[in-house]
Formats: structure tokens, C-alpha cells, sequence
């Protein structure tokens, strides 16, 4: 298939940072280099066979929630979420399957190539992006629904999705039929104080398990593919001070088997504090506010280094995206951290519901007080607009010298908002937002979607295994 060359566009300098960002001993240097991107119009269409084009049947936007490179066939897949609108819009959940180049000596991205759509399927039935409400008409039921947000290739070739509405894990074949689901912990299911499951509802009706729309933002697998690894995009709803997890920066970090689909461990993962991204904010009016703390600010994405060490994302909610197109407020976080699980505290069978602070004893995984990739800091330097929504980040392949391509990826939200009717409306770069699939005013355009590229040397990088 030939490269769509007309929706992508190419940034032509390959734009290499000055300096070098180390961490670690001498014998164990992690480093790390900005190299170059690509923009995805917002226009794109994926190749799901549609005789009208609209935004929830085919737009390929939101296809960078998660990104997976697969060095077997050297290709990339991009797990696309809900769909537009918020999940009020019919969408058969999928995921996209692409081609880049990767130049073997700088590590610089080209010639994006989308080569198969794969549409998610469990029991014969569509899996759709509605919220389950609107899907099942019972917020008790998560039936059919999903908000894909998490991905990983088994080391047979089939899928692994995490989603945001259960949370959920999910096994899937490459083709996109469901397989199976894994064995969720009670204490993330969401609750309401009579203890009846709600995957609906906000904070004014549950009261413990996952803050809505707040589950499995991340996903990652061992390298000997035996474990995944489950990470809540924010703390549970009454896990902090006032049992309220806004307030909190503590995130459960599940460790699932892959051979019984069972849960084996839970590890404290700490965000940012709120003080210290305000610090580097300008104008006390654009500071994030406490309560904003495990709401405002979280996780994105998750991916392993070896069977210890991961790269974790952290980030705000601000940047280009639909709601802010024309990015006025200052962004304070886009982050990739190195952590350590060993020697973390299993806390599956502690609550920590009613503080923000850790039981005595309690240790959380080890967070590397250094970011291994400062994004927000890295696109600035080289004079590119930064994104609200970094998801997805994946290993590329290894480069001539040794270093590899790290490969990180945007969810531009299809460019579409709802106002407060529910009325769906596409969101233009000029601000202005339209009937959805009317078209946006000539010099603007639909947000479009980007794939970054650095180059990094990580000594202690073992791939997951693959299929033969």
C-alpha cells in the first residue's frame, strides 16, 4: 500500500538537542536525544470500508492512546480509544495497525503507512466505545463497552487491551476476536456506598474503586511475556485526604499472571506533587489547585525495560487538543520517569483510603528523581507546539550504534467535543468549533494526531518476547 502521503507531513530538520541527558552510574548510563516528528492530519481516514466518511465510523484519529512496535514484522500498532464524542457516539472499538521508517543512523521518523484496521469483537458482538449506560441501559453492566486505553502483543501474536471504563484487561486474537478477561481486584471495581457496582458514575455516587474515566491508562508485559502490568491513570476515588483521591498522588500499579489471568500484586506508583509542577508555572491564575492533584495530573502510559525497571509517562491535562486548540494555558508536566518495582511494597491488601499519605512501612516503587525524557521540555527546545494528550510510548528498533528508537505517540480525541446538549461538534486549530464533519474555515484544520522519535541508550533493555 502506498504511503498516504497527502495526510502526513514530515518536520524536514531532524532536530537534535544540544545536550545529552544522563542518569545512573558509569556502568549503567541511560541516555537520551529528541530527534524528530511527524503530524497526521486530522482528516485522515483509517480502513474501515465506509461509501460516507465520518467521525465515528472511519476518522483514524485517537489511534495514538497506546503504541506497540512488534520488531517480528516491524510493524506498529496504535490503540484508538473510545471514539469521538466522549463515548456517546456509536464506535466499534479497534485498533490500527502501520508502517514508519526509521532512519538506522539518527533514529528520525518518516513515511507513516497504515496497513490493516483491526476491529475488536467479544462474542460475536461489536465492541463499542458507548458509555455502558447508554450501551446496556444498566450502569451496573459494563457488557459490551470499552474505552481502550492500554496495549501489548502477546509472545503468540494476540492482543492484550487495557480499558479505562472497568477497569478491565482483555486477551484478544490478532484478528480482534475476544478471548478472555482477567480477574480484576474488588478494590478497583467502582462502588457506591451500598456497595453496588457503577461504571458510570462520578464521585457524588461512588464512593470506592477507580475514579471514572480514570482506570487502566497504561499497560506493559515482561519480557518473558509471564506478567502484565496494570497502571490506573489516577489514585482510586477514596484513596486521600478527606477520602477523596483528587487530593492524592498515589496510583496502584497491578501485577497480573498472564497464564491464570489473575491478579498478583499491587504497587504504589507516586505522581508528581502539585507544588513542584506550580513552581514551574508562570502566574499564580494558571497554578493547579489541590484538589486537581490525582485528577488534573496522571499517568499515560507504561512500558517494560526488563523484568524490574519501567518507563512510565506523567502529564497534565493541558496543551493542544479540543479543549484548548489554540494551547493558551500554560502546560506544567509531559514527563517519561524510569521506575524500579523491586523492594516495593505489595499493598493488594492495604487501603489507603481517607489519606494522601503512605502507611508506615509502606514503600512505593522506585521513581528515578531525574526524568529519563522531560517531553514538554524537549518539544519547546525545538520549537514545537506541545500536545495535551502524550499516551503511547514503545521501543523501536535498535539503531546502528547500539541506542534505539523510542517511539512516542498523541490522542488527539478525533477533534471532536459535545457542547452541553450532547450536540457533537468538530474542533478547529483557529479555536472554532463546527457541525461535526462540516469542515473547518480555510487556514485551519482539524487537531491532527503526532508521532515523536528520540534516540536513547538503555543498557538494561530486554525486548518482550515475540512469537516465532
Amino acid at each position: 500500500m502506498k504511503p498516504i502521503i497527502s495526510f502526513v507531513t514530515q518536520i524536514s530538520c531532524v532536530a537534535i538537542l544540544p545536550a545529552i541527558a544522563y542518569f545512573g552510574s558509569i556502568s549503567n548510563v541511560y541516555a537520551s536525544t529528541f530527534v524528530n516528528s511527524i503530524s497526521i492530519s486530522g482528516n485522515t481516514t483509517d480502513l474501515f470500508k465506509t461509501n460516507t466518511p465520518s467521525a465515528n465510523l472511519n476518522r483514524l484519529g485517537g489511534f495514538g492512546s497506546d503504541l506497540y512496535f512488534d520488531p517480528r514484522t516491524n510493524l506498529y500498532y496504535g490503540l484508538v480509544d473510545r471514539g469521538p464524542g466522549g463515548g456517546v457516539i456509536p464506535y466499534q472499538a479497534r485498533v490500527q495497525q502501520f508502517s514508519l521508517e526509521v532512519d538506522p543512523s539518527t533514529g528520525g521518523i518518516s513515511n507513516f503507512v497504515l496497513k490493516k484496521t483491526i476491529l475488536l469483537t467479544k462474542n460475536v458482538k461489536a465492541l463499542n466505545g458507548l458509555n455502558p449506560k447508554l450501551l446496556s441501559g444498566n450502569s451496573k453492566d459494563l457488557g459490551n463497552s470499552i474505552d481502550p486505553e492500554g496495549f501489548v502483543v502477546a509472545p503468540n501474536g494476540n492482543l492484550y487491551i487495557s480499558d479505562e471504563y472497568g477497569p478491565s484487561i482483555l486477551e484478544f486474537t490478532p484478528d480482534g476476536s475476544y478471548l478472555r478477561e482477567f480477574a480484576i481486584p474488588s478494590n478497583l471495581t467502582p462502588k457506591q456506598a451500598d456497595g453496588t457496582t457503577n461504571y458510570v458514575d462520578g464521585r457524588s455516587v461512588v464512593s470506592s474503586g477507580r475514579q471514572d474515566n480514570r482506570g487502566f491508562e497504561g499497560l506493559a508485559i515482561s519480557p518473558d511475556g509471564s506478567k502484565l502490568y496494570g497502571l490506573l491513570q489516577d489514585p482510586l476515588v477514596n484513596e486521600g485526604d478527606k477520602k477523596d483521591g483528587r487530593l492524592s498522588r498515589n496510583i496502584r500499579m497491578v501485577e497480573f499472571d498472564t497464564a491464570s489471568g489473575k491478579s498478583t500484586a499491587q504497587f504504589i506508583y507516586q505522581l508528581e506533587s502539585i507544588s513542584d509542577i506550580n513552581r514551574r508555572i508562570s502566574g499564580e491564575e494558571n497554578d493547579f489547585k489541590a484538589n486537581q492533584q490525582g485528577r488534573s495530573i496522571g499517568v499515560s502510559a507504561i512500558i517494560s525495560i526488563n523484568d524490574k525497571e519501567f518507563l512510565v509517562i506523567e502529564r497534565d491535562n493541558r496543551g493542544l487538543g479540543v479543549d484548548d486548540p489554540t494551547s493558551k494555558k500554560p502546560v506544567g508536566s509531559k514527563k517519561l520517569y524510569r521506575i524500579d518495582i523491586k523492594g516495593a511494597t505489595d499493598v493488594s491488601n492495604v487501603s489507603l483510603a481517607g489519606s494522601s499519605q503512605l502507611p508506615k512501612g509502606i514503600k512505593p516503587v522506585k521513581k528515578f528523581a531525574n526524568p529519563f525524557i522531560d517531553i514538554a521540555d524537549a518539544l519547546k527546545k525545538s520549537g514545537q507546539t506541545i500536545p495535551e494528550k502524550i499516551e503511547g510510548i514503545t521501543f523501536g528498533p535498535q539503531l546502528s550504534n547500539g541506542d534505539y528508537a523510542l517511539i512516542v505517540s498523541t490522542d488527539n480525541d478525533f477533534s471532536v467535543t459535545q457542547n452541553d446538549s450532547g450536540t457533537q461538534l468538530d474542533v478547529c486549530t483557529n479555536g472554532k468549533q463546527v457541525p461535526i464533519d462540516s469542515g473547518c474555515a480555510k487556514g485551519s484544520s482539524l487537531i491532527p494526531s503526532f508521532l515523536y522519535s528520540f534516540r536513547v541508550n538503555v543498557p538494561a533493555y530486554i525486548r518482550p518476547t515475540t512469537q516465532n
